[in-house]
């Protein structure tokens, strides 16, 4: 059952709000506290929300979080039934050397359509979707998956952008990239906003790969699913705790290769709002008594995919 379309203006003040409520702190070094004041102000205004949600995708677990945690209730009640993903603040770091690229981000769907990820890494693979679907795989060699895209696109491999954190753990992927004579684009931080670098051709960014958030690779594939893009992740369990984890959650097979729609299913909403000025989205612009902000918003059954801009007059 799509979602309603009145839906999408709410969601997009979710994560305005949790966005300013942080804008004070850009700069200031103060990661715990920005967190914190996205972390309020989300948790404030989704329970403004007629809905009955459950956060799948949060802060962290019941012990962990005092608030946005997985498996908390939100939202003041009604007849709609959703799942929440939420990071009230991409990029911490960002916000507190004032950086580009911090964003507050949010993916709701229909209850039981979206993925419960266990915190933990996750092997990624986003593609353009002007790539066909079976042309790259996770468990394909960088080459072969960097020449498919190539041939794909009539493009030499010279010519093809990979986009990945800058790790110690991808120096075997980046070293490979190197030998093949592929641009990289490294970032710091900021796997959500990296994953979705492959939904337009302004980003110039033909495959997103490597190990990050899996939490992350849930609310980026939100939005891919909406922009038609491909999406493949493989959770990595390093201890025992979270193998364990992962089977009280119902995995059972710690191996598996999900596909985009095995995380996401159903109708979806997503939005990220511009903290810092980014790839994706401008940072807040703060004028007298009044913000400005841009968000990236995806709706998947009515095919929308744009930036909104909007201003709030707010007290922080």
């Amino acid at each position: 059952m799509p979602l309603n379309k009145d839906l999408i203006d709410k969601i997009i003040n979710v994560t305005s709000k949790a966005a300013i409520s942080c804008h004070k702190f850009i700069g200031k070094n103060q990661k715990k506290n920005a967190d914190k004041a996205a972390t309020d102000s989300m948790r404030d205004e989704i329970n403004k929300l007629a809905i009955n949600g459950r956060v799948v995708i949060g802060e962290g677990e019941l012990d962990e979080a005092p608030m946005l945690y997985i498996g908390e209730r939100l939202g003041s009640g009604g007849n709609l039934n959703l799942d929440i993903a939420v990071d009230p603040l991409e990029g911490t770091n960002f916000v507190a050397k004032n950086l580009p690229g911090a964003l507050s981000v949010i993916s709701v769907a229909e209850e039981g359509n979206l993925f419960n990820a266990p915190e933990t890494y996750m092997d990624k693979l986003s593609v353009s979707k002007k790539v066909p679907y079976d042309a790259t795989d996770l468990d394909f060699s960088i080459e072969k998956n960097i020449k498919n895209i190539a041939d794909s696109l009539n493009k030499d491999i010279t010519d093809i952008t990979a986009c990945l954190l800058d790790r110690p753990r991808h120096n075997q992927i980046i070293n490979e990239l190197k030998r093949l004579n592929v641009k990289m684009k490294l970032i710091s931080d900021g796997d959500v906003s990296g994953a979705l670098m492959v939904t337009d051709e302004k980003y110039d960014v033909d495959i997103f790969l490597g190990i990050g958030g899996g939490p992350e690779g849930v609310l980026a594939a939100s939005a891919i699913d909406a922009y038609k893009c491909k999406f493949q992740g493989r959770f990595i369990f390093d201890n025992e705790k979270d193998i364990e984890r992962a089977k009280q959650m119902g995995i059972e097979n710690l191996n598996k290769k999900y596909d985009l729609k095995e995380i996401i299913r159903g109708d979806s909403i997503f939005c990220a709002t511009g903290i810092t000025s980014g790839d994706l989205v401008k940072g807040i612009i703060h004028k007298d008594n009044y913000y400005i902000t841009e968000t990236l918003v995806t709706h998947k059954s009515s095919n929308i995919c744009k930036i909104v801009t909007r201003e709030d007059t707010i007290k922080t």
